[in-house]
């Protein structure tokens, strides 16, 4: 999750389309994919320990919403200028579940509420493939879904707006379908190593090349299916090598710092853009000079308010 939170901020700092390192730039994005995959396995574990609706709502909340009220209280009460009644609902909305995401499509925090409208339906799933396993096969639905939003007309016109997040659903569902086989530790066959890495390589050509030499001439979701597959060997690929990192002392230190910042990663994905790249990125430094001093500032800001929201966290759950 730190590899993941680290490539989402390389996606947000600007480059120019010209520049010949653009398509590589834009799979940052498959930062938000890694997460939904590995926030599936997560689930499960919890839910595997306990089948307690009320508990995993909870603590879901209690993850979640602290930081969230902060930070984007404290974005949208700060920017609102509204007097009307309708304004301060819009208000409210936005605050505790970003309807405007919903309704119209507004990216501030997007990945917020996408992820709390997946675990509403989480628990569900869950207790229906652990009772009957052969429903792993729904996750062919979402799938279908992502086409019928794109070229049914009707429906496009309904929720198309919205297509950032149909397309990550299918990749949470795998992560969750994924889960059980992680929980009982089964290891790859070695011979499925030279498919795994052929994949990735297929995979990532595939998707930096359309967005090299055709960014914006195709519907998203197209490219999005592309990521199922380069965000599951990538995670593959990866957890192989922070193993192998494991073996020196310096490679401890590098583990324990990508831990460390995944355990913050939901207080950086909320902090960094609006408020440390927009107004860093005023001053034109280029961008790997102004992706260190984003992260730089984003880091210790972001522990801050995880420490805070600790605090917040333990209190409640001594009263609830």
């Amino acid at each position: 999750m730190g590899f993941a939170i680290i490539i989402v901020m390389l996606f947000h700092v600007s480059l120019s389309k010209t520049s010949p390192w653009f398509g590589l730039r834009r799979m940052g994005n498959l930062g938000v994919d890694i997460f939904f995959f590995l926030s599936g396995i997560g689930l499960w574990y919890s839910w595997a320990k306990q089948q307690d609706w009320r508990r995993f709502y909870l603590n879901r909340a209690l993850r979640i919403y602290p930081a969230w009220l902060i930070v984007a209280g404290y974005f949208y009460i700060s920017r609102f200028h509204g007097t009307t009644t309708a304004s301060y609902v819009d208000l409210a909305g936005d605050i505790i579940v970003n309807w405007d995401f919903w309704l119209h499509d507004e990216l501030t925090f997007w990945y917020v509420p996408a992820t709390m409208m997946l675990y509403l339906f989480a628990p569900p799933y869950m207790e229906l493939v652990r009772r009957h396993p052969i429903y792993r096969w729904l996750v062919v639905l979402p799938l279908m879904w992502c086409i019928i939003v794109q070229y049914v007309a009707p429906v496009h016109q309904a929720v198309g707006h919205i297509e950032i997040f149909w397309s990550r659903v299918p990749i949470f569902f795998l992560g969750i379908n994924f889960a059980e086989a992680v929980r009982q530790k089964r290891e790859i066959d070695k011979q499925a190593w030279w498919m795994i890495i052929g994949l990735f390589a297929l995979s990532l050509w595939a998707c930096i090349w359309l967005e090299q030499m055709r960014h914006g001439r195709f519907p998203l979701y197209t490219e999005r299916m592309l990521y199922i597959v380069l965000a599951i060997t990538t995670i593959l690929i990866m957890s192989k090598v922070f193993d192998w990192l494991c073996g020196s002392k310096a490679g401890t230190y590098v583990n324990k710092w990508f831990a460390w910042v995944g355990g913050i990663s939901l207080e950086i994905y909320l902090v960094h853009v609006q408020f440390v790249l927009n107004p860093l990125q005023q001053y034109r430094l280029g961008y790997w000079p102004t992706f260190f001093a984003t992260l730089a500032i984003s880091l210790p800001v972001a522990w801050i308010i995880s420490k805070v929201c600790s605090v917040v966290i333990n209190k409640l759950k001594t009263k609830i």
